[in-house]
């Protein structure tokens, strides 16, 4: 039941997200002269960012490579990623892997390992326990559609139903004033990954 209604949640969410700008502009029917064609060539949206990127494999081959996440679903690309075995963890005990893996176009914030060991060990057993406390907190963390790093500022609606907000530019941003992304725009079949260091925390 849990599953089908947060299903239900990232579909509303995407329909909502439609027209809001999540989607790249159509280019103009001048846009074909050079000069145009290097502008477009120069707005594309960059690769991965963050000195937190350092940390990934660097082979094409291991589980948790940007290649190799770029061609598997989301909780499936996180479980390979050695940054991200906690999350995993939360994820798998709210029961929130089809969920993720199935959504069609999803941002996803998160948490690196040091973000959830921020948290004083007996509050996060806690939590990790408590799965109706836990789906709202990783849910928190998840915005229809796929967004780049151009759209990431601003405030956006999380599929738990609160809001999140992104400042900066460039290769720096917050998330909700404090989480700062160390490694961004990492692709997987169906999201789009900001890593964070620290976790995400609903009002």
């Amino acid at each position: 039941m849990l599953v089908a209604v947060l299903t239900a949640g990232v579909a509303a969410l995407a329909l909502t997200a439609c027209g809001s700008g999540s989607a790249t502009p159509a280019a103009s029917a001048g846009a074909s002269t050079p000069s145009a064609m290097a502008s477009s060539v120069a707005a594309a949206p960059v690769g991965e960012f963050g000195a937190g990127c350092a940390a990934v494999p660097t082979d094409p081959a291991d589980a948790g490579s940007f290649q190799a996440m770029a061609k598997v679903p989301v909780a499936t690309a996180a479980s390979g990623n050695p940054l991200l075995s906690t999350l995993v963890t939360a994820v798998k005990k709210a029961n929130l892997v089809d969920t993720l893996n199935s959504a069609p176009a999803i941002t996803v914030f998160a948490p690196t390992n040091d973000a959830f060991a921020k948290i004083p060990k007996a509050d996060l057993d806690k939590v990790l326990a408590d799965n109706a406390t836990l789906t709202k907190i990783l849910t928190y963390h998840v915005v229809a559609g796929k967004l780049t790093p151009e759209q990431l500022a601003g405030t956006h609606k999380t599929l738990q139903g609160g809001e999140i907000t992104v400042a900066g530019s460039g290769e720096a941003f917050t998330v909700n004033g404090s989480a700062k992304v160390v490694c961004g725009n990492v692709q997987t079949a169906n999201a789009t990954v900001y890593i964070i260091d620290s976790v995400l925390m609903p009002q």
